[in-house]
């Protein structure tokens, strides 16, 4: 799993298309797929990050678990 900086999350939560999007994964050199960038553009469309949220998500102080909603539960550290 990659980690990202917040201010590559920043920037990423600033792409409105999948073409701005691509473009910015190919300059960090972060590889994405097409269809991830058009999941991702789907996925933001529906919500935006809380500052507490971006911070977890950025490396934060680890996922809160089950009910966390930045993760959904999916990267419980715990597994």
């Amino acid at each position: 799993m990659m980690t990202f900086t917040k201010e590559q999350i920043r920037k990423a939560m600033n792409c409105k298309t999948v073409d701005e999007l691509l473009a910015l994964a190919n300059s960090e050199g972060v590889e994405l797929s097409r269809e991830q960038a058009e999941e991702y553009i789907a996925q933001l469309g529906k919500r935006k990050l809380t500052n507490e949220e971006l911070d977890k998500v950025a490396g934060g102080d680890g996922c809160g678990g089950v009910n966390c909603v930045v993760c959904e539960g999916v990267c419980r550290k715990d597994k």
